[in-house]
């Protein structure tokens, strides 16, 4: 078995055996696994410093997940999916959930509805997919995403690659992957040199907080740009993670260290049992304010909104942001003034 398949098989799956590893009690945290899986590979758990810090945040159960009342799908993936596993939001691109497992589930995950709950829900029929693709010409961008993709086997990357590489109009491929963060022995030379020869090929990565920038993160990384991949990393803005500016700037500056550049920072997304790591829109203009000119052009992020039912993603700067009470008014990519409501943070 591979490394990367090792750590797999080795990584915390019980709130009895991160009970066990912290010297805590199991029972606030069982009904939470029961249902939103728990999964933590000892890489990612060596990253703990202690409990409540930002890397455990991001990957330990909490109560407050069952106590959220929000939609389980607010950016309707599932209504605007043409086929199983494939969602067609702008018309030039799609994307295609290929795995239905993560190295680490995060808490705040926009998919945590159906990444790691029992049967592959969230994924496709490669065949049905592929058709759907090759008989729709406007699409020229192809996103894989889950679930995370890197946890394909070399073997079933490959198939994917190839398939979509026989489609004329599909010019260029993206893989959305935290592996490099949470499971960096994954990222080989194999892998590489697979995903080497189905250029062009972008990967975004995430990395959340500058605890995650570590030796073995940043040799994975080094390996996928020594191949010719461009690297982005979308961040989430989350409460008592990384919501000031200089955690966000050490982030942002750490990341061009280590050959990834700054795409996103995404606004928490109104997604069922992720209320606890919500901030107010404010909280996102303020950090982008204190970004922009006072780091490098190229380590400042878009700050974006994913709007509920579907309606896209909307960079937001400060300068940008319309009011009306607690509403935000926000124009989409189609030119449609969608209302947002700005969180209450109490």
């Amino acid at each position: 078995m591979s490394q990367w398949r090792n750590s797999l098989a080795a990584a915390l799956a019980t709130p009895e055996q991160l009970a066990e590893h912290f010297g805590t009690a199991p029972g606030p945290l069982q009904q939470v696994a029961l249902r939103y899986p728990l999964r933590i590979t000892p890489h990612y758990l060596s990253l703990i410093r202690e409990p409540g810090d930002p890397i455990w945040r991001q990957c330990v159960p909490d109560p407050l997940e069952l106590t959220d009342d929000q939609a389980a799908d607010p950016l309707c993936e599932e209504s605007l999916s043409p086929v199983p596993g494939l969602i067609h939001r702008y018309p030039d691109r799609v994307v295609w959930l290929v795995a239905n497992e993560c190295a680490v589930y995060c808490r705040f995950c926009m998919r945590k509805r159906q990444v790691g709950c029992g049967a592959a829900s969230g994924t496709s029929d490669i065949a049905a997919v592929l058709a759907y693709i090759s008989a729709t010409p406007a699409i020229r961008d192809v996103i894989l995403s889950g679930g995370d993709p890197l946890l394909l086997s070399d073997e079933q990357l490959e198939e994917l690659l190839a398939g979509l590489r026989k489609i004329p109009h599909v010019e260029i491929i993206r893989i959305g992957t935290r592996v490099p963060v949470t499971l960096p022995e994954r990222v080989t030379p194999e892998l590489c040199s697979i995903l080497r020869r189905f250029h062009p090929l972008y990967i975004n990565t995430h990395f959340n907080h500058s605890q995650e920038i570590t030796p073995e993160s940043t040799r994975a990384c080094g390996l996928l740009a020594d191949a010719g991949i461009q690297l982005g990393n979308q961040t989430v803005l989350l409460k008592g993670v990384n919501d000031t500016p200089q955690v966000m700037k050490t982030l942002m500056t750490g990341l061009l260290k280590i050959r990834v550049r700054p795409y996103y920072i995404h606004q928490m997304d109104l997604v069922n049992g992720t209320g606890h790591f919500r901030t107010t829109v404010d909280c996102g203009i303020d950090i982008i304010g204190a970004i922009r000119g006072h780091i490098s052009g190229l380590a400042t992020p878009y700050y974006v909104i994913d709007l509920a039912g579907g309606k896209g993603k909307v960079p937001l700067l400060p300068e940008d942001v319309r009011r009306e009470g607690d509403k935000l008014l926000l124009k989409n990519y189609m030119g449609e003034i969608v209302e947002y409501r700005n969180p209450l943070i109490t």
